[in-house]
């Protein structure tokens, strides 16, 4: 870290022109403290965080098995603990980001509650959770440079406070890319543009967008949902990229979603202007009657298509609906015209986990835009094991194998477990990520719901133990020593919260008079 030094000598100069007023500041206590504060505001992030994955796209239209991984975040203490892990496992945060889940905003970041996928929750709240990710990512940083600053001053091998000192100009940050979620963009494009500067300052190099209709908004893999005509939704990727430029983030990158394979409903009829543009092709998948004019009713909506009169069906909730089958023709329309019109990446929201569907609407979509890459939500709301055997079963089928031993219906049941099917499934499970992106063109999987089950189970085999006749030992045994044995950075939890941090600063600011937490009677010593 060649800037720490320089920053040392920087330092020193301002300390000499600055005279004896400045007698008690450390010129590489400064220093250590600019380190720990590599990065000093959100667009600072953004633009440092842009070029990795710009580079990390680079790298995957090069090679397919570099494909890049998330896990969805609703606190900023669980992006930072994965990134940690990341850290402690891999030695490197290496083509692994972080992802702002819409859905977890709502349901545990609301003031108005536990609330549905469906845009209701405070929009800000968004932004905000932007804000803390990498306020608590900038503390690791911090955190773990402190640790070693405090093991170079304590070093007295010259060798060792080498090794020491060459971990702190190698150190690896943990910030990393965040694939924000904008919902539909939760109002207008103007709404979007605002929204979406709110989301870039606060570190966002990557906002994804989806084709909903904002005020009807329904989570991905629910029911009811409604799309918007595409100029509708372009102008919207427009608003996001002028964000960008505005703010300077010249690479920004932006995911376009759509919804469109389980949308089965649009709330408008798109402008139209001539025989086959945007709007017309929109059009032409409503489910429609040809009628005469002497057939038109009170209040009745017609278009004039290839000469004909037609009538798109209308419910009582006014929304028109779509051919039943066009799901797939629809996504491969607002996959090309959003990559055709600034979007950089995609997300095709699907109803299950199969990779022939996936690959099967990418085929089509690369036939125009060769180079055309996806985020993929490998998502909570699939049951993984019972889709994937399921698969298996009627691939064993096709192939003429005996399947007379399996109930297809009842493959999730544990009495399979063991089975060869069941092991062939979870074989393609756990390869479903390298094969989906060599043969699906994936270049991102994101769990986007992860640390809402995680934390679900675990406080309920906690509780189970604590509050049964395992008492302290329920935590013990299930928590704390596992914690120790796994080496939890917060099994020292006081550390973790930075207290060992405020006790440097205690001393740049107090010298000996300093009060530390850190003595002998601090019960963290218990884990060292």
């Amino acid at each position: 870290m060649a800037q720490y030094q320089d920053d040392i000598k920087a330092v020193a100069g301002l300390k000499e022109t600055y005279g004896s007023a400045w007698n008690a500041i450390n010129p590489e206590y400064a220093a250590r403290m600019r380190a720990q504060n590599k990065f000093k505001t959100g667009l600072d992030i953004a633009k440092y965080t842009a070029k990795i994955m710009r580079a990390d796209m680079a790298a995957y239209d090069a090679d397919p098995s570099k494909y890049t991984q998330s896990l969805g975040c609703w606190h900023g203490f669980i992006g930072q603990q994965k990134m940690i892990s990341i850290k402690k496992h891999f030695k490197s945060t290496e083509r692994r980001y972080l992802y702002l889940s819409g859905w977890m905003v709502a349901a545990l970041r609301s003031e108005f509650g536990p609330l549905p996928d469906q845009s209701m929750h405070e929009k800000t709240s968004v932004s905000a959770l932007i804000r803390e990710l990498y306020t608590f990512l900038r503390q690791a940083d911090a955190r773990e440079l402190g640790g070693l600053f405090r093991e170079l001053d304590a070093a007295k091998d010259p060798a060792a406070k080498a090794a020491i000192q060459e971990k702190i100009d190698n150190h690896v940050t943990h910030v990393v890319p965040i694939i924000a979620d904008i919902d539909a963009g939760f109002g207008n494009a103007e709404a979007t543009y605002l929204l979406a500067k709110q989301f870039i300052e606060a570190g966002a190099c990557c906002i994804q967008i989806e084709n909903q209709v904002s005020d009807e908004k329904q989570c991905g893999h629910q029911d009811g949902k409604v799309t918007v005509p595409h100029e509708d939704f372009l102008a919207k990727i427009r608003a996001i990229r002028y964000a960008f430029l505005e703010l300077g983030v010249d690479d920004g990158i932006i995911v376009a979603r759509t919804d469109s394979l389980g949308a089965g409903l649009t709330k408008q009829i798109a402008v139209t202007n001539t025989p086959g543009d945007l709007g017309d092709q929109y059009n032409s998948f409503l489910d429609c009657e040809e009628l005469s004019a002497d057939q038109l009713g009170n209040g009745d909506v017609v278009i004039k298509r290839d000469g004909k009169l037609l009538r798109p069906k209308r419910l009582p909730s006014n929304l028109f609906q779509f051919r039943a089958g066009t799901g797939e023709a629809r996504c491969v329309l607002d996959c090309i015209t959003s990559l055709q019109n600034g979007a950089d990446l995609l997300w095709i929201e699907t109803e299950k986990p199969h990779i022939g569907q996936i690959g099967g609407m990418v085929k089509e979509i690369r036939k125009v835009i060769p180079n055309a890459k996806l985020v993929y939500n490998n998502s909570p709301s699939f049951n993984w094991t019972l889709n994937f055997r399921q698969q298996v079963y009627d691939a064993m089928k096709e192939a003429g194998k005996d399947v007379s031993a399996y109930e297809r219906g009842q493959l999730m049941s544990a009495e399979y477990d063991d089975s060869e099917l069941a092991k062939l499934a979870d074989e393609k499970i756990r390869t479903f990520q390298a094969d989906a992106s060599r043969e699906a063109g994936i270049f991102h999987h994101l769990i986007t719901l992860p640390t809402y089950h995680t934390a679900a189970l675990s406080t309920d085999n906690l509780a189970k133990e604590y509050f049964g006749d395992q008492g302290m030992l329920g935590y013990v045994a299930g928590v704390q020593r596992k914690e120790i044995r796994q080496g939890i950075a917060c099994v020292k939890h006081q550390n973790m919260s930075g207290s060992d941090i405020g006790d440097d600063h205690k001393e740049y600011f107090s010298g000996e008079a300093a009060l530390k937490a850190a003595g002998k009677d601090n019960t963290m010593n218990q884990f060292h």
